[in-house]
């Protein structure tokens, strides 16, 4: 409730400011102050003003590029019903709803949201969205650290490295070390020494990442399982590219307790990296440890359906110190779109979309490794993206597709120096045949005289 001050407590203020009123306390000092008239160019029609931003507009270069770009952060479609209701003021003027009974409506798109996630991660309860799906694999070690009391964990190097980097900077801050998984030759997770890694019982958590970085399928084997179990060690389950789950097995079915991932495939454009919308999932068991906040169902004392907040921002109002996470608030209104778009696609859509990612990665795999100098890297199964080596610095390869208007992928050489002359390749259901060709044909300009030389 908002509750203004009293006349007694402004002059109490402003005593001890040092100043005799409020016009004085906002007052801008002379020495600052600006006395001269702005130069501003003279009003311009509504028309006029169009006309100077289309003018601006036609300077954008990057109109008209070809995008196999991906890596967390991918292209697809977006049905025009998202926008629409989205974008309704309703909701657009909605923030954290605390008052649960003026904010029916967003409780319920919350709790929506909320059982999507558990669908299609097959875990019991997933948290009303955080910030995105780095902050979300920060926020589920961290419920680990606090599971087992343990102070270490176990990353596969195949996690997406921003992934890594926002992990390591929140683990530098509370003293949990991080001890690395490599990666296989065929692009997996290296797994043979787990048994002996997880001996100690010193390790709080496992992460895996499903599909990698490298869009490889990498999901905790079946022989696998028995370590984790004998060492208490919680399994965390990261997913930067939700349309896989429209297709893949959930990660609860290879053994994960907590869930991490990234939802901006659900119908979240890009817009130069965000905001976006991560989610936390888990077990019954980690109802209390999950950060944020969970919406529940319940009934009025007229038996009406009615939303509340279940658990709230306890970290700021009741544990304090104590609290597993200082997160307060959440993305709802991204998690909206994510929910608007899985309603609109319902599970046969969304298998849909998730095969044709799959069709379309296929086309350009064979197409791109047709071509003399370019290979597969990696043998294992993938998803919509894939690893290519090229022969040559990646980084020289990419820069003279730029110059075609092709942007050709991500140069895995600025985070795997082992991977200096490898490009990871993304195709959606956006990407086009002819868009295929395209790149198949620039690839044969750029890397087959480097090969002949």
């Amino acid at each position: 409730m908002y509750t203004p001050h009293t006349e007694h407590e402004i002059a109490a203020m402003l005593e001890r400011i040092g100043v005799a009123s409020l016009d004085e306390l906002m007052r801008v000092p002379e020495e600052v102050a600006l006395r001269a008239p702005l130069s501003l160019p003279p009003a311009l029609t509504e028309r006029e003003i169009r006309s100077l931003f289309e003018t601006y507009a036609r300077r954008n270069e990057a109109v008209g590029y070809v995008s196999f770009l991906g890596a967390g952060a991918y292209r697809h479609y977006i049905p025009s019903v998202i926008p629409a209701l989205a974008m309704r003021g309703e909701f657009l003027t909605a923030y954290t709803p605390y008052q649960a009974e003026v904010s029916q409506g967003y409780l319920q798109a919350i709790y929506e949201w909320q059982s999507y996630i558990c669908m299609l991660t097959g875990m019991e309860i997933a948290n009303a969205s955080v910030y995105d799906g780095a902050t979300a694999l920060a926020e589920s070690v961290i419920m680990a650290v606090n599971a087992t009391g343990r102070r270490r964990v176990l990353v596969s190097r195949a996690v997406h490295p921003n992934y890594r980097a926002v992990l390591a900077a929140y683990c530098d801050g509370i003293d949990v070390a991080i001890d690395e998984l490599p990666i296989g030759d065929d692009g997996r997770t290296e797994l043979t020494d787990l048994d002996e890694r997880l001996a100690d019982h010193a390790h709080a958590a496992v992460v895996l990442q499903s599909p990698n970085v490298m869009g490889v399928l990498d999901p905790l084997p079946d022989e696998r399982r028995a370590s984790l179990a004998a060492s208490r060690t919680i399994l965390i389950a990261t997913v930067a590219e939700a349309l896989s789950l429209g297709v893949l097995q959930p990660p609860a079915a290879w053994g994960a307790q907590i869930v991490a991932g990234e939802a901006q495939s659900f119908g979240i454009p890009l817009a130069y990296g965000g905001p976006y919308a991560g989610f936390i999932a888990t077990t019954a068991e980690h109802l209390r440890r999950i950060p944020g906040r969970l919406v529940g169902r319940t009934v009025d004392k007229d038996g009406r359906t009615a939303y509340v907040l279940t658990l709230q921002a306890r970290e700021q109002h009741i544990r304090r110190e104590k609290a597993s996470s200082n997160i307060c608030t959440n993305q709802a209104h991204c998690a909206l779109i994510a929910t608007i778009y899985l309603a609109a696609m319902g599970a046969t859509g969304l298998r849909n979309v998730a095969a044709l990612n799959l069709e379309r990665a296929r086309e350009l795999s064979e197409a791109v490794c047709s071509v003399d100098g370019v290979r597969l890297r990696f043998s294992a199964p993938f998803f919509n993206e894939f690893v290519v080596d090229v022969g040559r610095p990646a980084a020289e390869v990419l820069d003279a597709l730029r110059e075609r208007r092709i942007l050709g992928g991500l140069d895995l050489g600025r985070f795997y120096p082992e991977y200096a002359t490898s490009i990871l390749m993304t195709a959606t259901e956006l990407t086009t045949r002819d868009e295929i060709a395209a790149l198949r044909s620039a690839l044969k300009e750029v890397v087959r005289p480097h090969v002949a030389a």
